[in-house]
């Protein structure tokens, strides 16, 4: 058994209403903190007085967003400042159906992968669209290549983003706050379910192995170190690893920030702007996808540390 993190309990501070429904304040963008949370919210208990489930958010929130990207199919500054507007709708209501799961107690996983995959939906729309856009505005037709490598691009760094995220959680504010799973569990559970008698939780099944996966594959690492604090710490992850995984995290967040959907949003909004979508394509595949490959080396490294600490013999405590 490793003996170089402490057992002990983490006592969590008492929280408002409106905090209560983060998962944590730390992981959150400041344009999320100080408008999508705060209006979120507000939608949040709107939906909860109407009786709307978190789903039916989610799928109001695919709907705006998915009409969003074919308004900026049009080369018309008007028309992509109103997809625009549809968009920010559409983004408020992501946040808005998270709030209200967690305010109504309703967290799922049937949720989260149908939260993913309108998120999935939304931006294939916009990439679809604006790759049409550009074909009709005279491109080559290798642009499709292009889209396609940026769409590529895109599902990797948001499916990382959305791992280091969660590992966050998972380490620094206990496993109840983070949606961490493993493949092999939702492979098991994949196994149990029949398509005859439940076809639509086992088609969401096999979407989320499937992005599941991929996490795992792109941070390997990072994997490996929650099966050892799983196998070694089955109870909970003692406050010595929490303190050094959050002194070696902490200052990663607003880098994998960059990976999230504002800073999509507000690149994607400045190139319709300037009249210049293809340029949205090129920042996915080069200076985001630099970022990913930095950020992925920090957090493996990180990851390997904190692995050998756990498994030393005669480790000491770490400080």
């Amino acid at each position: 058994m490793a003996t170089a993190f402490r057992m002990s309990e983490q006592v969590e501070p008492a929280i408002s209403t409106l905090e209560g429904t983060y998962k944590a304040r730390e992981t959150e963008g400041i344009l999320d903190l100080y408008f999508y949370r705060k209006v979120g919210f507000q939608l949040a208990k709107l939906f909860a007085q109407l009786g709307v489930s978190p789903v039916g958010v989610t799928l109001l929130g695919g709907v705006f967003g998915i009409f969003a990207g074919h308004l900026y199919f049009y080369r018309d500054l008007r028309i992509n400042i109103i997809g625009m507007m549809f968009h920010v709708v559409a983004n408020l209501l992501d946040n808005a159906d998270g709030q209200l799961a967690r305010l109504l107690n309703q967290k799922s996983r049937t949720g989260r992968v149908i939260d993913s995959l309108f998120d999935h939906l939304i931006f294939l729309s916009i990439y679809v669209h604006l790759g049409l856009r550009c074909l009709a505005e005279g491109a080559s037709p290798s642009i499709a290549l292009l889209v396609l490598a940026a769409g590529l691009s895109h599902a990797a760094q948001g499916a990382s983003a959305d791992y280091f995220r969660n590992a966050y959680l998972f380490f620094v504010k206990g496993r109840a706050r983070a949606d961490w799973d493993s493949s092999a569990t939702l492979r098991h559970e994949f196994r149990r379910l029949r398509w005859r008698t439940d076809p639509w939780q086992k088609f969401l099944m096999a979407l989320y192995i499937n992005f599941t996966w991929q996490q795992e594959v792109l941070s390997p690492r990072l994997r490996r170190l929650r099966d050892v604090a799983e196998h070694e710490f089955p109870a909970e992850v003692p406050l010595d690893l929490r303190r050094h995984y959050r002194e070696n995290a902490r200052p990663m967040l607003r880098w994998w920030g960059l990976l999230m959907t504002n800073t999509r949003m507000f690149f994607l909004f400045l190139f319709l702007i300037i009249d210049r979508a293809s340029w949205f394509f090129w920042l996915e595949v080069s200076v985001l996808n630099l970022l990913l490959l930095f950020l992925i080396v920090r957090q493996e490294n990180m990851s390997q540390s904190l692995v050998e600490d756990i498994m030393q013999p005669e480790a000491a405590v770490v400080t």
